[in-house]
């Protein structure tokens, strides 16, 4: 037979979308030729595919060789093919049995050796494979995070003479065991090393039981980058569904996953010089960018206005989506980036503005550039904002006293957000406008102390919207069904940093 077909997956964002890999052999001057919108990478699969089969001892046929990618308007990139595409011109040469790779999905680099290298996507391919009732051969090398997903069956392989070797039923490679959901191990940052900043410490406890985001701001040295790194301390355990999402937008940018750690939810923390393409993703080729990478995580913006403004900006549509649409000429990918923003700045450029010592020597003209270089509208989208002051000498000198452990917070988070799902299945800070009306009744007396603060605080709809919100996760957190006032006041003070830092 001269004709074969071997199935395989593409990657688009985090998608694994079918590709055919037709192979069909004619009379003619011997060559290959690829078509299917490939990519340079895919094009010179044929030179790589060539010298591994001569390496391999394998017959390499002197024909005219046509190699279609279909679907056709689809683009095809990496060397993600190359297997495929040497066992589709084995089988169309009779190198191995008819129809053999009708139960399998193909995916692989080979080298000139015939050994076969790892390919990014492996776990969004593992995922699409358990649903399509076939086995993926697959570099062994990807074979420990693809056996992550449940019901997948998975072959992994080093060398394009065990593949044949398994298809032709000379000895067979062994299906992967599946990895069994562990524990996460508990973390070495606790909230119990914190001194003081009890403030903060509620705040971000607020900010863990309804998913909202935080500006903490505050002199050098106060601890908010210390406070930040154990908000991850106080977040329930991901779903299995969003472990796989996390995995997924992990393995399709390269990025080494441990089983003992995968369960854990991202904490990234870019350097304020990253473009806006690192922090959102894109690229001629769109990657995900830090975003997406802290998926069902944690983002901590340190130094927030040494961020370029524009940079900035491009945050806005996610905070409010949890989703990035990177369009392109060719293509448009979409990377979900649904993360929790904590956020950390000086009060001016010297880092001591308000500070009792009296070191700030910053004008009322640089301190207000400074703030100004934060949009209002981003600024509108941040739920919580406090002030981080220094410790007293005699707190820091003073022996530490015992703090409250983050695994007791951690309690206390989980409660709220068990009444959150009972409730609405998700987080009070993805309620949207008609869910808040229902959510966020107020008594007759508590909607005149909101009509107040709406005219004396300037807020906006969005940021009246966000105090109900985070009113109600305070309600939550005490097991109240109705917002009180004492919820409203405290929501009501986490904007009052927003309002003395406007410029």
């Amino acid at each position: 037979m001269s004709l074969a077909i071997v199935h395989s997956r593409a990657q688009l964002g985090i998608e694994a979308p079918l590709v055919t890999v037709e192979v069909h052999l004619t009379n003619g001057l011997p060559g290959l030729s690829i078509v299917g919108l490939p990519e340079t990478a895919v094009k010179e699969s044929k030179d790589r595919v060539r010298s591994a089969l001569i390496n391999a001892q394998f017959e390499y046929p002197l024909r005219r060789i046509t190699v279609n990618l279909a679907p056709a308007d689809l683009p095809k990139e990496g060397g993600r093919y190359d297997l495929a595409i040497a066992l589709g011109i084995l089988s169309a040469s009779g190198q191995l049995p008819a129809n053999v790779l009708d139960h399998y999905e193909v995916i692989g680099e080979l080298a000139l050796s015939g050994e076969v290298r790892p390919v990014p996507g492996a776990i969004p391919a593992a995922i699409q494979v358990a649903g399509s009732g076939r086995t993926l051969l697959l570099p062994k090398a990807n074979a420990v995070e693809a056996a992550m997903v449940e019901q997948a069956k998975l072959l992994g392989a080093d060398h394009l003479l065990g593949v044949c070797a398994h298809l032709n039923g000379q000895q067979s490679l062994t299906l992967e065991p599946y990895i069994e959901i562990r524990v996460p191990p508990q973390t070495a940052k606790d909230m119990a090393d914190v001194r003081g900043q009890y403030q903060a410490k509620r705040a971000l406890e607020v900010a863990a039981a309804g998913r909202h985001s935080l500006l903490m701001v505050g002199p050098p040295g106060t601890g908010k980058t210390m406070l930040a790194s154990r908000l991850g301390g106080l977040l329930p355990p991901m779903s299995r569904a969003e472990q796989l999402q996390v995995a997924a937008i992990r393995s399709i940018s390269g990025q080494t996953l441990n089983p003992e750690q995968w369960q854990q939810r991202p904490f990234r923390a870019p350097h304020h010089t990253a473009s806006g393409v690192a922090l959102v993703g894109g690229g001629s080729s769109p990657k995900p960018g830090e975003i997406s990478l802290a998926h069902q995580g944690v983002l901590f913006l340190d130094e927030l206005p040494e961020f370029d403004r524009r940079v900035l900006e491009v945050l806005r549509e996610p905070l409010e989506s949890g989703e990035i649409c990177i369009s392109r000429a060719s293509r448009q990918v979409t990377y979900p980036a649904s993360f929790q923003m904590i956020a950390a700045m000086n009060p001016c450029p010297c880092g001591y503005a308000g500070d009792s010592s009296g070191r700030c020597q910053c004008s009322a003209d640089k301190v207000r550039r400074y703030q100004s270089r934060i949009s209002g509208p981003l600024l509108d989208r941040l739920d919580l904002h406090i002030e981080v002051v220094a410790l007293k000498h005699g707190e820091l000198t003073a022996p530490a006293p015992e703090g409250e452990a983050s695994a007791k917070i951690l309690a206390r988070v989980q409660h709220a957000r068990e009444r959150q799902y009972n409730r609405r299945g998700k987080e009070n800070s993805q309620l949207n406008t008609k869910e808040i009306e229902q959510d966020c009744c107020l008594s007759e007396a508590n909607r005149k102390l909101m009509e107040q603060a709406l005219e004396n605080f300037g807020l906006s709809a969005r940021a009246y919207h966000r105090v109900l919100r985070v009113a109600r996760t305070l309600a939550d957190l005490e097991g109240k069904d109705i917002i009180e006032r004492s919820h409203l006041l405290e929501s009501l003070s986490y904007r009052k940093q927003e309002r003395s830092s406007s410029p």
